[in-house]
Parts: structure tokens; C-alpha cells; sequence
């Protein structure tokens, strides 16, 4: 259903910029919304389409077994919407807040089994007793619900009939709802933690295209988390999970279909 919606959003977006552009190439149509971007302040909102995927660095004893990687990331596509807030600068720059919520599902394969061999005990975990991983043990289904509020310096230039290119990048703030972070379970029960408060940055670029009632914009996010999200198994858990990471990073790239 995620592929599905994504798959809508582009189709909508290239059939919309082949109609504008048809307007465009039009020698005496008119300029439309000509006095929008003038407005010191404006709204709008947005929905999106990502693709989201962790950035993994492995602990180099937990994580890693000879030439092998024992933590392993599947990426998921999913969805999210939000509202546009804008405050024109000058003619070339606006400061843009996105609130959104993002929805997302990522998968964690640990295959860690080989940790067998520090039962005894290292300097960094107290010894355990070995447990056989089964699937459960091993897959971990990462549900997370992001409240995202980038901040973005817009810069662009003047329009070109109506359609007008920009580039923005900036710094977001991301609570992670179902981050798991003050639960007292851990790994061994199934459940794994994260950090529920973040920061991140974010590159955007897209094409803002004019009509007579709005604006539509079409472009494509990068956002990747710079904090760590691990967050450690208990004490007695054993190093299959958490200990096998050293840093774990949001790293998502999005479609995103504007109106204002």
C-alpha cells in the first residue's frame, strides 16, 4: 500500500509539471498568482512519500565476525503530512517551518548468534548464559511515528514565466512516539529502544509551479538523524542486540508534493 501511494504521488506530480509545462512554452498566456510570493507571510501543506533506512555502525566485536556484518538494515517506504509555514526575507530567500508526521516501519536483522563465544565475559559485558535466537529473537520490526519539524532557509531566484527552481537546507527536530525509550523491557523481551528525541538535517530541491487559484511544488528531501538512536539493552541482556551497535542513524530521502 506504501509503494502503491508513493507510485500515485510521482504519477500525479510528472502529469501536473507535463500541464504546466505545456502552459509555459504558451507565448501570451498570462502570469498567474503574480503578487503570491510578496506576501511577508504565507501558509500551506504538504503530503510525502520516503523512503527511510538506518545508518548502522557496527561495534567491532558485537557487530562484527571476521568479514561479516551480524546487524543488517532493510529499508521500507512509507507516508506522512504536514503544514507549511513561510516568511519571505528578500526576493531571493524565505524561512520555511514544515511540521509533519511521518509513519514508518524499518526492519533489523540480528544475526548474532556467533556472540556465543563471550559467555565467559568482557570488559565491556558481565558473563551470560548463551539462548538459542530463534526468528522472533532475531527480526526485529521497527514501528516509528515521527514528529518532524525541519526549519529550512529557502533560496532561489526570480521566476521564470510560471515556474520558479529553489534549493533549501536546514535543521529538524524528530520525536520518535514509539521510541520505546522509558520502557523497562528491553531486547530479551522483544522490544527494542530507541531515542525519542532527535536532531537532524535536511537538503531539499524542487521547481514551484504557479496557477490561478495555487502553487504546487514538487521536490525531493534528504533527512538524516546526526544523534545516536541507540539506545542500551539492559545489564544482564546479553550482546545480541544492542551491544552489536555502536551507532544507529534515521536516514530518510522523500517525495514531497506542496500546496499553498
Amino acid at each position: 500500500m506504501n509503494k502503491f501511494l508513493l507510485k500515485a504521488l510521482v504519477l500525479a506530480s510528472v502529469n501536473i509539471a507535463v500541464f504546466a509545462d505545456a502552459q509555459f512554452r504558451t507565448r501570451n498566456r498570462m502570469d498567474k498568482l503574480e503578487d503570491f510570493d510578496q506576501q511577508v507571510f504565507s501558509w500551506g501543506f504538504y503530503l510525502n512519500g520516503n523512503k527511510l533506512d538506518y545508518r548502522i555502525v557496527l561495534n567491532p566485536r558485537y557487530g562484527i565476525d571476521g568479514n561479516k556484518n551480524l546487524v543488517t538494515s532493510k529499508a521500507s517506504y512509507s507516508f506522512g503530512a504536514g503544514l507549511i509555514g513561510k516568511w519571505r526575507l528578500n526576493d531571493y530567500l524565505d524561512l520555511r517551518v514544515e511540521p509533519g508526521l511521518q509513519f514508518a516501519q524499518r526492519e533489523l536483522t540480528f544475526n548474532t548468534q556467533s556472540n556465543d563465544q563471550y559467555a565467559g565475559g568482557t570488559l565491556t559485558n558481565p558473563p551470560f548464559i548463551p539462548i538459542p535466537l530463534t526468528e522472533t529473537d532475531r527480526v526485529r520490526q521497527v514501528k516509528s511515528t515521527l514528529v518532524d519539524v525541519p526549519v529550512l532557509l529557502e533560496l532561489h531566484g526570480h521566476r521564470w514565466y510560471n515556474s520558479r527552481p529553489y534549493v533549501a537546507a536546514g535543521v529538524n527536530y524528530i520525536v520518535n512516539l514509539q521510541s520505546n525509550s522509558d520502557s523497562t523491557d528491553d531486547n530479551l523481551q522483544q522490544v527494542f529502544r530507541s531515542t525519542t528525541h532527535n536532531f537532524a538535517w535536511s537538503a531539499e530541491m524542487g521547481i514551484q509551479f504557479y496557477f490561478n487559484k495555487f502553487k504546487l511544488t514538487p521536490a525531493i528531501r534528504g533527512t538524516f538523524i546526526m544523534n545516536n538512536e541507540v539506545v542500551a539493552d539492559n545489564p544482564n541482556t546479553p550482546p545480541y542486540w544492542s551491544a552489536a551497535m555502536s551507532t544507529l542513524q534515521t536516514r530518510a530521502v522523500m517525495f514531497v508534493l506542496k500546496f499553498e
